[in-house]
């Protein structure tokens, strides 16, 4: 089993930038593809950026790409996002998830952390 903890979430004004951080538990991080995905009040979960379990491999939703960087050390067990240029709509929760191949769907992934709240003020 693995146990995800995000952290790293915050309020910043539109333009600004902040890094998640999602800490993995269990010796086999570095043999499992992780993501990020995000949802705001009222809306669905939807899709963010994922990485290959190497880190060889990334991919971005289209709203994200350009400003947000997905990146991971599979020696400390830790996936980041480096996020950019925030804008308001970016506002949700964040959570990070897990699963043995990286994929746009969440149904895709086994284990989610708990969340971190962004909140982005114009």
């Amino acid at each position: 089993q693995v146990q995800l903890v995000e952290s790293g979430g915050g309020l910043v004004q539109a333009g600004g930038s902040l890094r998640l951080s999602c800490a993995a538990s269990g010796p086999t991080f570095s043999n499992i593809a992780m993501a990020w995905f995000r949802q705001a009040p009222g809306m669905e979960r939807e899709f963010v950026a994922y990485i290959s379990s190497g880190g060889l491999i990334t991919y971005y939703a289209d709203s994200v790409k350009g400003r947000f960087t997905i990146s991971r050390d599979n020696a400390k067990n830790t996936v980041y996002l480096q996020m950019h240029n925030l804008k308001p709509e970016d506002t949700a929760v964040y959570y990070c998830a897990s699963g043995k191949r990286g994929s746009a769907y969440g149904i895709e992934y086994d284990y989610w952390g708990q969340g971190t709240q962004v909140t982005v003020s114009s």
